[in-house]
């Protein structure tokens, strides 16, 4: 849940600062939606790998924790 909102958080910002930075320089009036969205996602894919780093490799850990008691507790199955 952490890394989801904190991948969420990094979208937002990058979203945020794309879009500031176009009515920095054109102005308010009209502001396209499309290929900031585009651009921010693009971007926050980017850094994910290097800002996020800590909490992937704990999340990973976790799924990885998670698979190995289903695991284990499969093979219990199978013997009784």
């Amino acid at each position: 849940m952490t890394y989801t909102l904190l991948r969420l958080a990094l979208f937002v910002g990058c979203y945020s600062l794309i879009i500031g930075f176009y009515m920095l320089l054109n102005g308010v009036s009209s502001v396209p939606r499309f290929w900031p969205l585009l651009l921010a996602v693009v971007l926050s894919s980017i850094l994910s790998f290097p800002l996020l780093r800590g909490p992937r490799e704990r999340f990973a850990q976790r799924i990885e924790e998670r698979a190995a008691r289903f695991e284990e507790r499969r093979a219990r199955e199978d013997v009784d």
